[in-house]
């Protein structure tokens, strides 16, 4: 069954106490923060102070998505600020073996997150120094994307790389994930679904993921 993670990139940022009630109240897992700096995407999201507030609203876990340059930089203040995992990603580091290491020495866990151009065979390496991967299935930068279809042979093929290593890494899948494809990601190999427009923009998005962890409890494997 899927971890459900929502991603914060999406709410209503005039009602966050209310965003994060719901989530508290629903049945996703995890919060998923996205942090942009305009420069490595595109688009500026949210930062530390953000992050700082949302971090006292909850017990669940905080998934710190960071899409920025030079990451080593503000690893140690994203601990400080609440994260529990901080993913990074592969292209904006030079020393990815010493950004991962960081993190995990300071108690969070790490995670490594691929652009859709980026195969997975380069992470071959670093698979025993992390402890997720985030495959993007739309391009980083904005929300309510189309989700890319070939991002399920990407994330099947990660998978079976994961298997035959024997490291229990976790595979996170972000970008366009809906009630729709939830469940052939999960058959493909995922193991927490990220899900932003698809949740906040709903109706009643505490019904939107209840319908989206149900989805992603179906396997074939």
């Amino acid at each position: 069954m899927a971890i459900i993670a929502p991603s914060l990139l999406a709410a209503d940022f005039l009602r966050l106490w209310d965003e994060c009630k719901m989530i508290n109240e629903s049945e996703a897992e995890w919060f998923h923060l996205d942090v942009m700096d305009g420069r490595f995407v595109p688009n500026i999201s949210f930062g530390l102070p953000v992050i700082e507030h949302i971090r006292k609203t909850t017990k669940k876990e905080c998934d710190v998505h960071l899409m920025i340059v030079e990451p080593e930089k503000y690893t140690t203040a994203f601990k400080e600020a609440g994260a529990d995992r901080l993913t990074v990603h592969y292209e904006a580091c030079t020393h990815l073996h010493r950004n991962v290491e960081m993190i995990r020495q300071l108690g969070m866990k790490a995670g490594v997150a691929l652009n859709p151009h980026t195969p997975v065979l380069l992470l071959k390496e670093i698979l025993p120094y992390i402890d997720q991967v985030c495959i993007m299935s739309v391009n980083p930068g904005f929300g309510g994307q189309q989700f890319i279809p070939t991002s399920l042979k990407k994330i099947a093929e990660l998978k079976q790389m994961i298997r035959e290593s024997g490291y229990p890494v976790l595979i996170q899948v972000d970008g366009g994930v809906s009630v729709n494809n939830a469940a052939a990601l999960v058959n493909a190999g995922a193991d927490v679904l990220v899900a932003g427009s698809n949740v906040f923009k709903a109706e009643n998005p505490t019904a939107a993921i209840a319908q989206l962890k149900k989805a992603g409890s179906f396997s074939e494997v």
